[in-house]
């Protein structure tokens, strides 16, 4: 088996994990290239040539992760989602084993599935624009308020930095949103809008119940609160009624499709799977890329299936 890794040595920790799965997947006869992401270097570039193996591992972070997802949509390449970043969010909403032993058993299986991926263009205040991927979800508002103060601290603090960064963030500014699903359009107000391909987040609260990564489209979520406070209220509900069917989502306004537009009363910093921009935009679209990846899974996975 010929496999491509694809490592970025910036993302989380910096831990050894990497190195371990490499000597677990390997046997012999095999031949892995391992690449080492520069800070600068277009990843388009380094996966120039995936077609040319039977397996691509992209190990960092959301951030990472979705980028290279963004380069090999539509290229029919089985990939693996190794988990060496800060959140590692996107692993944990597909569920498998974590071990890096169990990951090379899972790539072994060749077990590889579907999954769906969204697609980021927007326009900055100054009149550029940029597309990008997005596996779990993008936002502009408070979430990416929070990514941008908590970028400094993620190498020192790890997940924590997230939890800092809210203290630092309380009275986010309470916006109007103008938002097109499908073409029907709806107005609210709230600190934050959300459009996700899978909303698990830290401590495996489930924000948005039903929201697959495999189900063909978008759903979006507009936080209606006043301030940072408040949003204990939805965190809490997800804690005590994982499935949504009992409490709800208070305070969470939720709407789902495949072409979504967001529009900002004033402009407001976006962020994508983590990575927050330091220029603010007053509005940006996302439509969902269906089946756009081949990644990994094991038995552990809630996708899996025979």
């Amino acid at each position: 088996m010929r496999s491509l890794i694809i490592h970025n040595i910036r993302s989380g920790f910096s831990s050894n994990a990497i190195y371990e799965f490499q000597r677990e997947l390997m046997s012999f006869g095999d031949e892995c290239v391992f690449r080492c992401l520069g800070r600068d270097y277009p990843i388009e570039k380094v996966l120039v040539d995936a077609e040319d193996f039977d397996l691509v591992v992209i190990s960092g972070g959301d951030g990472t992760v979705a980028n290279a997802l963004y380069a090999l949509r539509g290229r029919n390449i089985p990939t693996c989602v190794f988990p060496s970043g800060t959140a590692n969010l996107l692993f944990s909403n597909l569920g498998n084993a974590t071990e890096p032993a169990a990951i090379a058993s899972a790539c072994l299986a060749r077990h590889a599935q579907p999954f769906d991926l969204g697609e980021l263009r927007c326009t900055y205040v100054d009149g550029s624009t940029e597309s990008m991927g997005f596996g779990i979800m993008s936002g502009i508002g408070f979430d990416a308020q929070l990514m941008q103060t908590a970028a400094a601290n993620k190498q020192s603090l790890g997940e924590a930095a997230y939890f800092a960064a809210v203290l630092q963030n309380l009275n986010p500014p309470f916006v109007t949103f103008t938002i097109t699903v499908d073409g029907k359009t709806y107005q609210r107000k709230g600190i934050s809008c959300i459009v996700c391909n899978t909303a698990s987040i830290q401590g495996d609260i489930n924000i948005l119940p039903g929201c697959t990564m495999d189900d063909g489209e978008l759903d979006v979520m507009v936080l209606a609160t006043t301030d940072a406070v408040q949003l204990l209220v939805p965190m809490i509900a997800g804690i005590f009624d994982p499935s949504g069917q009992t409490i709800g989502r208070p305070l969470i306004e939720r709407f789902s499709g495949a072409e979504i537009r967001v529009e900002s009363s004033e402009p407001l910093h976006i962020q994508r799977d983590g990575d927050a921009s330091e220029m603010l935009v007053t509005s940006y679209e996302a439509s969902c890329l269906p089946s756009s990846n081949l990644l990994v899974v094991d038995r552990h996975s809630p996708y899996y299936t025979a």
